[in-house]
């Protein structure tokens, strides 16, 4: 049981993409030697809806004549005991308390849902043996493991808005990530990337800065980094109608290809730029230190490994190296 319903709240989402992200409380966990209790209907918003915020709760859903129940209960208090803390455990009778486990849907038991945040996150149903869980808890009540989630999410949520080309949304939602995470290398490239493609390069290059020494070599790192050096350049370049008339009078005019190559590049016409590369290279390797393969490979850097233009341009130039 997973994604559930919180019957308490005053309505659901829309489901459409949001920059906030909400990432678990922050409050310290409660005493080890506190962490079980009984709940009454009553006492429900308290006991658990409030007291999830400052930790995970678990309620255990059961009744005196349930058999499976009581093989489950020692389990999920010696386990709950042994978290230190981390979660807390409600135990509701739904024979004495039924009207909860009917909004929440329950129709058998044993039932444990886990609250974080005021909702219902997780849940399983049945009598778990000792091992399982533990991993459940584990899994709810890891100090980073409903951030760690919650960042997954929006990452993947960032990636929807940046294949829609919502470059802004998508800086957004990284600009979230990094408010939890400031290091976070894939956010911090994701939204350098987003900044590029917004054009502001400055900014581009800031993000970048904060990326720790070590994990400058990500690739999604150095394909920001190799764009922003692309963009730099094609800044400097100038005019594509005259350069495009300086190689008609004259096709040798190395740096004039070279120069629409980056523009053309720069205008996501991949091919055609590879194309002009591969022309220098085959009239003149060695022209300017073998700049025109130096910048294919930068160019590849900027794509990546897996884009298709960039598995077609290796294929020519390994078959220009090599033939």
């Amino acid at each position: 049981m997973s994604n559930i319903d919180n019957p308490f709240s005053g309505g659901h989402g829309s489901g459409s993409a949001s920059t906030t992200l909400t990432f678990g409380p922050n409050d310290a966990p409660a005493p080890a030697g506190n962490v079980i209790k009984d709940t009454t209907t009553s006492a429900f918003p308290v006991d658990v809806i409030a007291e999830s915020k400052k930790q995970p709760v678990l309620v255990d859903f059961w009744a005196p004549w349930c058999g499976p129940c009581k093989q489950l209960t020692p389990i999920l208090e010696k386990a709950v005991q042994e978290a230190g803390g981390r979660v807390k455990l409600v135990k509701m009778n739904i024979d004495d308390h039924p009207a909860i486990a009917g909004q929440l849907g329950i129709q058998s038991i044993p039932a444990v849902i886990a609250f974080s945040d005021g909702k219902p996150v997780d849940g399983f149903m049945g009598a778990l043996p000792e091992s399982k869980v533990k991993e459940f808890i584990d899994k709810i009540a890891s100090p980073d493991g409903g951030r760690d989630e919650a960042i997954k999410d929006a990452l993947a949520a960032a990636t929807q808005m940046i294949e829609a080309a919502d470059f802004e949304q998508a800086a957004q939602i990284y600009s979230a990530v990094l408010g939890e995470v400031p290091d976070h290398v894939a956010a911090l490239a994701g939204l350098a990337n987003c900044l590029i493609e917004l054009g502001d390069i400055q900014a581009a290059q800031a993000t970048l800065e904060s990326v720790p020494p070590a994990k400058r070599e990500d690739s999604g790192v150095r394909a920001a980094q190799a764009k922003i050096t692309l963009a730099l350049q094609v800044a400097e370049l100038g005019d594509p109608s005259v350069l495009e008339a300086r190689l008609q009078a004259n096709p040798a005019d190395h740096q004039a290809r070279f120069d629409l190559a980056m523009i053309l590049n720069a205008k996501d016409q991949r091919d055609e730029a590879v194309d002009h590369l591969l022309a220098i290279m085959k009239a003149d390797r060695n022209w300017n230190d073998d700049g025109a393969r130096k910048q294919l490979l930068q160019l590849f850097d900027a794509w990546g490994a897996g884009d298709p233009a960039s598995m077609s341009a290796r294929r020519k130039l390994s078959s220009l190296l090599f033939s």
